[in-house]
C-alpha cells in the first residue's frame, strides 16, 4: 500500500510565485540548484524552469528546499491560506513522519487524520499538535476536520439547554470548561433575543417583512456562530 506522503502525492505549488521569488533576489535556474545541492537535493536547472512553467511540480521535500534557497515562506509559494491539517503541515515545513514522532502518534494513524480529515488524536496529542503547527486551541476543531461536529453542538446548545453542552464542547475544542461556558450563556442569550425579537412582531402583526428581516438577521448570526463562539472563548 503505498503511502499518502508519497512523491507522487503533491503538495499546493504556484510556479508564478515560484517564479517572483526568485527574481526578487536575483538567482538564475542555476543558483537556485547550487542552493538545493547545498540542501542534499540535485536537480538540474531544467527542474526548476518546469516547476515556473507549470509542467512539473515539486514535491513536499522539493518544495521545503525550494522555500529554503529562495528565502521564502513556503505558504507563499504554495499560494494558499493553510486551512486543512495538511496544509499547516506543509506549512511549518513538516514532514508526516516528522510531525507525527513530534506528537507522539503513529504515522499511520496521523496519515489516516489527513486523508480522512478527521482527527483521531488524544488530548495531548491534540495539544502538541497545536503547539508545533502554532494553531490556538479553538482553531482546531476546523483544521482536524471536526468544525461540522463543533457547528452541530453550538446549534443545539443556543436552541436548547446550553448547560449540558459545555462539558462536551469544552472536550473538543479543548478549552477551559468554564470559558465555554460562559460563551454558551452569551449565545444563548443572543438567539434568545432574535426569538423574542420574532415573536413580539408576530403578536404585534407589524407585517411579514418585518419579520423576514428579523428571520435574516438570525440566519446570518447563525452562519457566524462557529466566529462568535472562537471570539468569546479566546477573550480575556
Amino acid at each position: 500500500m503505498s503511502s499518502p506522503y508519497s512523491s507522487a502525492s503533491y503538495p499546493p505549488f504556484s510556479p508564478a510565485e515560484a517564479k517572483a521569488a526568485r527574481l526578487r533576489i536575483g538567482l538564475s535556474h542555476g543558483h537556485v540548484c547550487a542552493h538545493l545541492a547545498q540542501l542534499g537535493l540535485h536537480r538540474p536547472p531544467e527542474t526548476i524552469l518546469a516547476w515556473e512553467s507549470g509542467a512539473a511540480r515539486p514535491t513536499e521535500a522539493e518544495l521545503f528546499a525550494l522555500a529554503d534557497a529562495l528565502w521564502c515562506p513556503t505558504p507563499i509559494l504554495m499560494a494558499v491560506r493553510p486551512r486543512t491539517l495538511r496544509e499547516h503541515r506543509l506549512a511549518r515545513q513538516f514532514t508526516a513522519e516528522r510531525l507525527a514522532r513530534r506528537i507522539g502518534m503513529p504515522v499511520e494513524a496521523y496519515a489516516r487524520a489527513e486523508t480522512d480529515h478527521h482527527w483521531t488524536g488524544t488530548d495531548h496529542q491534540t495539544l502538541l499538535l497545536a503547539d508545533a503547527l502554532g494553531l490556538a486551541p479553538a482553531e482546531v476543531p476546523a483544521v482536524a476536520g471536526l468544525a461540522g461536529e463543533l457547528v452541530g453542538l453550538l446549534r443545539q446548545a443556543v436552541e436548547g439547554r446550553w448547560k449540558q453542552y459545555a462539558a462536551p464542547l469544552a472536550q473538543l475544542a479543548r478549552l477551559d470548561e468554564g470559558r465555554v461556558a460562559g460563551a454558551l450563556r452569551t449565545l444563548h442569550q443572543e438567539y434568545a433575543a432574535f426569538n423574542e425579537r420574532y415573536l413580539g412582531h408576530l403578536v404585534a402583526r407589524t407585517g411579514d417583512e418585518r419579520l423576514r428581516e428579523i428571520a435574516t438577521d438570525r440566519a446570518a448570526w447563525l452562519r457566524t456562530l462557529p466566529d462568535r463562539f472562537r471570539h468569546l472563548t479566546e477573550g480575556d
